[in-house]
């Protein structure tokens, strides 16, 4: 979402013809778009601005705008702390990007804008063309969360679940996929929550789906408890709809997931497993783990990695837990940082041998590759399966945007090599 966010504060930026420049020393203006999720966050913001002053030590100062998550939880902290700041703009304030810089270029004094204002936000978003061209791109449709997960800082700095209307979404799509993009990823801190006037997630998948030169489609993060019927449908009305995953648990012990506010029971989460694996055999599982969560114990954590096992997920992102000021987690007791580290370890070694095997699985078999760009070589082109698996493959003929037939040779820790089929479905672009 951020990677999103940066895109769009840039079309604003075009609008009051600033240009982007990749050379630090260039800046007019520079713009640091921030995340809360994990610790040490508001330090990096410092460590940035101090490579910033060091390089315009001897010249004039650029305009200095922190934005995003870090912005909105510290935003009077950051300005008072960091006299280098010009100005905090939260993540449903970014429409005021250009009158913030128009102010600052005046001289005026420094500003936060850190309201929850999700809906002016993307109205006045919805006013400028999304530019981004890219073969794969990201759509935000939905903000905020109602959960209150305890460990989770979004509900503090993203604010409640809203979601955009579907008219604003689908013309947003069509305006991408003329930019030449084949693969939407639809965005949201609890995507499967979107509900606009009763129309959910699904619906909104469905009419995407129709627009012809549109490939793809994917969506993350998604909570199990909104996880209702008609999404679990959608998988076998469309074939755009990519056959992962993301879907959180963070541990596998009910104890655990009571503690964390999390609302749904291992059991529960099983069996929406073996249900979308029914309705759709292809379909695997991505997902997110904390360890070392408050109140863990030992059979906590191994009913974790029971769970790691059982599930066979082809993705395990997973971290020692991390207490976010604000969050009623912060206040619990910690347990002793090295036994986090060393569940950590245990965990990680076993997600990778997970990994491993379902990597080398793929060997010889054929895949279908959507290709997103060049990856170094001239004759070697960077893409993704339907299962978001990294792909390489050498080809005399420009593969970018072309859905691909490719079979897998072998591959290393985080790509696959493969030939592109020079016989079978060369033409076909179908997902």
């Amino acid at each position: 979402m951020n990677e999103y966010d940066s895109n769009r504060i840039f079309d604003l930026a075009k609008k009051i013809n600033y240009q982007k420049t990749e050379s630090i020393g260039e800046a007019d203006c520079y713009v640091l778009n921030t995340c809360h999720i994990r610790e040490k966050a508001t330090e990096k913001v410092y460590h940035d601005i101090g490579r910033v002053k060091k390089e315009f030590k001897n010249r004039k100062k650029p305009i200095v705008v922190v934005t995003g998550c870090v912005a909105q939880a510290e935003g009077e902290v950051l300005l008072k702390k960091e006299k280098y700041i010009d100005a905090v703009i939260g993540p449903q304030s970014y429409h005021k990007f250009n009158n913030t810089l128009i102010k600052l270029e005046k001289n005026t004094k420094k500003i936060n804008f850190t309201e929850f204002d999700v809906a002016d936000k993307f109205d006045n978003l919805n006013i400028i063309k999304n530019s981004d061209s890219n073969i794969s791109t990201f759509i935000t449709i939905q903000e905020g969360c109602d959960k209150f997960c305890k460990f989770c800082v979004v509900p503090y700095t993203r604010g409640p679940e809203y979601s955009r209307p579907v008219k604003e979404i689908l013309e947003e799509c069509r305006v991408v996929v003329g930019n030449g993009a084949r693969e939407i990823t639809l965005l949201g801190q609890n995507v499967n929550a979107y509900n606009f006037e009763g129309k959910k997630l699904s619906n909104l998948i469905y009419e995407i789906s129709k627009i012809n030169e549109l490939k793809r489609i994917r969506y993350t993060t998604s909570h199990p408890v909104d996880f209702s019927q008609d999404l679990i449908n959608i998988y076998n009305q469309t074939e755009k709809l990519m056959p992962l995953i993301h879907l959180p648990v963070q541990s596998g012990s009910n104890k655990v997931l009571r503690n964390m506010n999390r609302k749904h029971t291992i059991e529960e989460y099983l069996n929406l497993v073996d249900i979308l694996k029914k309705i759709n055999s292809s379909i695997k599982f991505s997902s997110d783990f904390i360890i070392g969560y408050p109140g863990e114990t030992d059979k906590d954590f191994k009913d974790t990695l029971n769970l790691l096992k059982k599930v066979q997920f082809i993705n395990s992102y997973s971290f020692i837990f991390s207490p976010r000021p604000g969050t009623p987690a912060f206040k619990m007791s910690q347990i002793d940082h090295n036994t986090s580290k060393k569940r950590l370890l245990i965990f990680q070694k076993t997600a990778e041998e997970i990994k491993i095997k379902y990597r080398k699985s793929l060997f010889g078999k054929k895949l279908r590759v959507l290709f997103e760009n060049r990856s170094g070589k001239s004759n070697q082109f960077f893409g993704r399966d339907e299962h978001s698996n990294s792909v390489i493959a050498e080809s005399d003929f420009n593969l970018k945007g072309e859905i691909k037939n490719v079979q897998i040779i072998n591959g290393n820790h985080n790509t696959l090599f493969g030939e592109v089929n020079s016989k079978i479905g060369q033409n076909n672009h179908a997902a």
